[in-house]
């Protein structure tokens, strides 16, 4: 199960982090999005989280990502790290279900935790939604013209819906700001609820590989995306996140965060999930209330075509109706004229 090439490295890793040169135990872990070799470990009876990164990636700010968040208490503990060879070894997490209710105090606990941290390493690349906005030369021009140009040239809209996220985008692009104070240390894939585990006791978040300084909103727009169910639950979570009430600028800076969310995610899931195929509209969409409860519990996912382009129409569906409420345009022109 460990490749040829790694056991000599994994030997080391084990001497160094337990004393041993072997395991008990050896199984796969399934679940996530990662093409990594993960393995659950046992040593000396404690089950532990062997990852081997495959892809040809310097983990650097990944592991250095990962240990900060550990020694604050928000992910496993960290064991054992070579850059050289991608390899890793972290607590095992027995995961057991998070009520939603919780999740709506705990995560906006946690994320004021994590965003508090000394500032993550820059990465090139985005793959939140502030991409659509970024202001990093590698990842505006060319990038941000290409994903764009391919989405607008796929069909994957119908042809109104397509002229309707072109709109939306240019005036939430023209009115979003990031403010430099708002840059923080952020998980960046925290969207669905598979890098968010319970112990029973605490709240823990896996999978750093995306880890780096963004716009704290990111973070909070796409949590707060699956446990937020109604407008009262909003003012709970920003007020935990925040230590207090919020003001009408913070709510709309998320409000607007939000929405920018709904567009990347349409778009790339979208693209994710037909394979350059047409989506028929003709089927129903998903109701976006139950779909938050499913998704959260594990009755839906995102592994398989369907469920991406599922999970596109949602996000789109949550756009259309907020459009049309007075509070967009209400949290557009706040953000816009700044603090």
């Amino acid at each position: 199960m460990i490749p040829e090439e790694k056991r000599a490295a994994l030997t080391r890793g084990l001497e160094e982090a337990f004393g041993v040169t072997g395991f008990d135990e050896i199984s796969p872990v399934f679940g996530g999005r990662t093409d990594s070799l993960v393995l659950r470990i046992v040593v000396g009876g404690t089950p532990y989280l062997l990852k081997m990164i495959r892809r040809a990636e310097d983990p650097t700010r990944h592991y250095n990502c990962m240990r900060a968040a550990a020694e604050a208490g928000i992910a496993p503990r960290v064991w054992y790290t070579d850059v050289e060879n991608r390899i890793s070894i972290t607590d095992f997490v027995n995961a057991t279900p998070l009520a939603m209710s919780q999740a709506l105090v705990g995560l906006p606990a946690l994320l004021r935790r994590l965003h508090a941290l000394p500032p993550f390493a820059r990465a090139p690349f985005n793959t939140t939604c502030t991409f659509l906005v970024s202001r990093a030369p590698a990842q505006k021009g060319p990038a941000l013209e290409g994903f764009l140009k391919s989405f607008r040239a796929s069909g994957l809209l119908p042809q109104a819906d397509m002229a309707e996220f072109f709109t939306r985008y240019e005036e939430i692009a023209a009115a979003y700001r990031q403010d430099d104070g708002d840059l923080a240390a952020s998980h960046n894939d925290l969207f669905k609820p598979d890098n968010i585990l319970f112990d029973g006791e605490r709240i823990l978040l896996v999978d750093w590989e995306a880890a780096f300084l963004n716009d704290r909103y990111a973070d909070l727009a796409v949590v707060a995306n699956q446990v937020v169910m109604r407008d009262d639950d909003e003012l709970v979570f920003l007020r935990e996140y925040f230590g207090g009430e919020p003001d009408a600028y913070r709510r709309a800076r998320f409000y607007v965060t939000q929405q920018l969310s709904y567009l990347f995610y349409t778009m790339a899931f979208l693209l994710a999930g037909s394979a350059g195929k047409p989506v028929d509209w003709s089927e129903a969409v998903p109701e976006v209330r139950d779909y938050q409860r499913r998704l959260w519990s594990g009755e839906a996912g995102l592994a398989e075509p369907a469920e991406k382009i599922a999970f596109a129409r949602v996000n789109w569906a949550r756009l259309l109706r907020n459009v049309r409420a007075p509070r967009y345009a209400e949290s557009l022109r706040l953000v816009s004229a700044g603090r």
